[in-house]
C-alpha cells in the first residue's frame, strides 16, 4: 500500500480576495484625477488596466471597439471560423488595438497567421491548463513563426512554476489563475485549482518581468484594486461585463425584465455549439440582466480603482504595489466589510 508522503501532507494555504483588505495609508492625494491606473503590456500602453475576456458571450469587434475607446483591450475570442474572427478584426477602425485568442493544437498557426494579417496586436494562446507541453510546443511555433514581432499572451496558469515556465517558452504576458469565476467549475469537476488571490501573489514573487493579467473571480473594483496591488498588470472580466449592449448575442425578454446569454466555453451548450460535442464540462452556462452600455460599466469600474489608488496613497500601479498593506480579515469581518442594511 503506498503512503502519502510528508510533504503531501503539509498543505500549503490560499487566500482569495475576500480574505484580505488593503489597509488605508497616508495620503496627498487631493483629487483622483491625480491617479494614473495605466500599465504597459509589452511596448504597448492602455489608460485602462481592463482586458475582456475572450469568450463567445463576451468580446467580439462592438466590445474590442467599445474597450479600445475606453483605454482597455479586447480579445475577440476564437470559437469560429478563421474567417468571422479575422472579419471582427478588420471591422475595427484602424488605430484601435485588438487581440485576439488561438488554441494550442489543429488549425492554431493558420489562424494565428491570418490575424496577425488582419491586425491582431496581440495573440492569446487560450487553453484552460496552460502549463502544459501543448502550450509549449505551441509558443515555440508561434516564437519560430513570429519572432518578436507581435506580443503574445499565453494561460492559463495558477501556480509560480507554471508562470515562470510560460515565460520561459515564449510568452510576453500570462493570464493566471484556474478554476476560479462566476461560470467556471474547473474546481469542482477536477478538484485542482488555486485560489484567485494566491495565484497572483505566488506568481509576483517571480524574477521574470513579464506582465501578469488577473483573469477570474473578480466581481468589482476593490477586487481589482486588490488584484494589482498584490502583483497583477491587468486583469481579465467576463462575468462583470456580461450582459452590456456590446456582447454578442440576442436580448432574451422575460417577465422579469431583459437578459442576455453569459456561458463558460467549457461548457456543455458552448462545447456542443462550437466543436458539436462535449469532452469534460468544466463550466456552466446562464443568464445576466441586460446592464446597457459597457462604458458606464467601465467607467464606473475606473472611478473605484482610481479610488482605491487614493486610499494607498498611490498615484501610479507601481506605487500602489510598492506601498500595498494586505490584512487577513475573519470571516466575521467579511460580513462586516458587506453593506448588510435590510434591503426592502
Amino acid at each position: 500500500m503506498k503512503k502519502i508522503s510528508h510533504d503531501t501532507l503539509r498543505l500549503s494555504e490560499g487566500l482569495t480576495y475576500d480574505d484580505v483588505l488593503l489597509i488605508p495609508q497616508y495620503s496627498d492625494i487631493k483629487s483622483r484625477t491625480e491617479v494614473c491606473i495605466g500599465s504597459d503590456l509589452g511596448d504597448l500602453r492602455f489608460d485602462l488596466p481592463i482586458i475582456s475576456s475572450p469568450m463567445d458571450t463576451i468580446t467580439e469587434s462592438p466590445m474590442a471597439a467599445a474597450m479600445h475607446s475606453c483605454g482597455g483591450l479586447g480579445i475577440i475570442h476564437r470559437y469560429n471560423s478563421i474567417e468571422i474572427q479575422c472579419q471582427h478584426i478588420e471591422c475595427l477602425p484602424a488605430e484601435a488595438i485588438v487581440g485576439a485568442a488561438i488554441g494550442t493544437s489543429g488549425d492554431y498557426l493558420e489562424r494565428a497567421r491570418a490575424l496577425a494579417a488582419a491586425g491582431a496586436r496581440i495573440l492569446c494562446v487560450d487553453v484552460a491548463h496552460g502549463h502544459h507541453i501543448l502550450m509549449k510546443e505551441a509558443l515555440t511555433a508561434l516564437r519560430y513563426a513570429f519572432g518578436s514581432n507581435i506580443h503574445i499572451m499565453a494561460g492559463n496558469v495558477a501556480t509560480l512554476e507554471g508562470y515562470n515556465d510560460l515565460v520561459d517558452w515564449g510568452a510576453d504576458s500570462v493570464r493566471c489563475n484556474i478554476g476560479g469565476g462566476s461560470i467556471c467549475s474547473t474546481r469542482i469537476q477536477t478538484g485542482h485549482g488555486v485560489t484567485g488571490l494566491q495565484t497572483i501573489f505566488d506568481c509576483a514573487r517571480s524574477d521574470r518581468n513579464a506582465p501578469i493579467i488577473a483573469d477570474g473571480g473578480l466581481r468589482n473594483a476593490g477586487d481589482i484594486v486588490k488584484a494589482l496591488a498584490a502583483g497583477a498588470d491587468f486583469v481579465m472580466l467576463g462575468s462583470v461585463l456580461a450582459g452590456t449592449d456590446e456582447t454578442p448575442g440576442d436580448i432574451i425578454n422575460t417577465r422579469k425584465g431583459k437578459y442576455k446569454t453569459y456561458r463558460g466555453m467549457a461548457s456543455r451548450d458552448a462545447q456542443i455549439e462550437w466543436r458539436g460535442r462535449t469532452s469534460s464540462v468544466e463550466g456552466i452556462a446562464t443568464s445576466v440582466p441586460c446592464k446597457g452600455p459597457v462604458s458606464d460599466v467601465l467607467r464606473t469600474l475606473e472611478r473605484g480603482i482610481r479610488s482605491g489608488f487614493s486610499y494607498s496613497g498611490a498615484r501610479t500601479l507601481g506605487e500602489l504595489q510598492g506601498k500595498a498593506k494586505f490584512l487577513r480579515q475573519t470571516g466575521s469581518g467579511q460580513t462586516e466589510s458587506s453593506t448588510h442594511i435590510n434591503k426592502r
